[in-house]
């Protein structure tokens, strides 16, 4: 697409042109309503509500993660930002879930003459997806799955062009993406420093792909932070203030991706450092692993299992929720449908009326409107049952 300015005069004045083809063009309409939108369907198409992503390859990121490459049986790869994810669905036994994975590879990949797209994936024992894609997903392979989602990528408008990513173990992959972006897609001229934060040098997520990049572009530099490898010659410890401040440039803009106790730790380090909340961008924080260690948690809940009444139209089931598990994860291990997508509270899409009962959510972390608060509406992805407890849900 291609902008002419003329002046500010000329051009200021086109929106009375417009206006008055808008008019004449209301007058020549039919008086018969036209059904389709148009802007829906092309929506629609580009962006379809479900797809199916078929498994090309699968190859180790390091001893503890694997990279999976998909590519589209739907004749093309929607487009995406760096740093935006892909939703799959999983029918596991009787359980129907959904997970989010950050995207790893670059968008300028997706528009290739084979374009695909990658999402590492580290295996983690107490949580179940990520295993079973370990030892279930194969090449060859057809998964449920829609994307992209998310608001974590690099705006040009908003952010400067100079980065500073903090990353902590397999929260790299927004920042592999934007490294081959930056070296090689749309992103070029901007520079980009990643401090990457894991414990052993053997098992760095992505080193080698990560290595490639900063070899071949001189705009990306990672800097790996080790917390428990005497051997090892570079940063040591955890990405603290001292090395935030050594790696950063005046008003750069900074970006975050990793489990919830290093978010909790930088975004300390960056308030001490006087960074203002509009040069700092971080991916959706996880839930926490045991909701119950939360300081001011109901301590007569811990333990405890509840009975969820499920509403759906004039079908109501009721299924057991321990209280230590949010009440998404409850309704989709007994199977019954639901739309979630982040998992942590931010998309809203699992939003839900809770007609009765009580229900806990973290108290710094609530991504509920107003409103919402008010009349008992909750992100059923970060609500955790502190009684019996009655909800409608959407059905699908």
């Amino acid at each position: 697409m291609s902008i002419s300015v003329h002046g500010l005069i000329k051009d200021a004045g086109g929106a009375t042109r417009v206006t008055k083809l808008r008019r004449e063009s209301y007058a020549n309409a039919s008086p018969l309503p036209d059904p389709k939108d148009h802007i829906r369907e092309l929506a629609d198409a580009l962006h379809p509500a479900e797809m199916k992503f078929r498994c090309i390859s699968v190859k180790d990121a390091s001893p503890s993660s694997k990279t999976f490459r998909f590519e589209s049986l739907d004749g093309h790869i929607p487009v995406f930002q760096c740093g935006q994810y892909v939703n799959f669905r999983f029918r596991i036994g009787e359980s129907t879930l959904s997970r989010p994975y950050s995207i790893s590879s670059a968008p300028y990949e997706a528009r290739s003459e084979k374009p695909f797209f990658e999402v590492t994936i580290r295996r983690n024992v107490p949580y179940l997806v990520p295993d079973y894609m370990f030892e279930n997903v194969h090449e060859g392979d057809v998964l449920d799955g829609t994307l992209p989602f998310g608001t974590f990528y690099w705006e040009p408008l908003r952010d400067s062009r100079e980065i500073v990513a903090l990353a902590g173990g397999s929260g790299i992959t927004p920042f592999m993406s934007m490294a081959r972006e930056v070296a090689n897609g749309k992103m070029k001229g901007c520079k980009l420093t990643v401090l990457y934060g894991s414990v052993k040098s053997d098992d760095i997520v992505l080193k080698d792909e990560l290595a490639a990049v900063e070899k071949a572009c001189s705009d990306v530099k990672i800097v790996h932070v080790l917390s428990d490898d005497p051997d090892w010659e570079g940063e040591k410890g955890f990405i603290s203030k001292e090395i935030i401040e050594k790696y950063s440039t005046p008003d750069c803009t900074y970006m975050f991706c990793g489990p919830r106790a290093m978010y909790l730790f930088v975004d300390k380090a960056l308030k001490e450092l006087g960074v203002e909340q509009r040069r700092f961008r971080h991916d959706v924080v996880n839930n926490p692993a045991d909701i119950t260690k939360v300081p001011g948690y109901p301590e007569e809940a811990i333990g405890k299992t509840f009975n969820i009444t499920v509403v759906r139209g004039i079908q109501e089931d009721i299924i057991p929720a321990k209280a230590e598990e949010s009440i998404a994860i409850a309704i989709e291990r007994a199977g019954i449908l639901l739309n979630t997508h982040c998992r942590n509270g931010e998309c809203g899409l699992c939003r839900a009326h809770v007609l009765s009962g009580a229900v806990y959510t973290l108290p710094d972390e609530e991504n509920r409107r107003r409103m919402d608060r008010e009349m008992g509406w909750y992100h059923l992805c970060s609500a955790w049952p502190l009684s019996d407890v009655k909800v409608k849900i959407p059905i699908m």
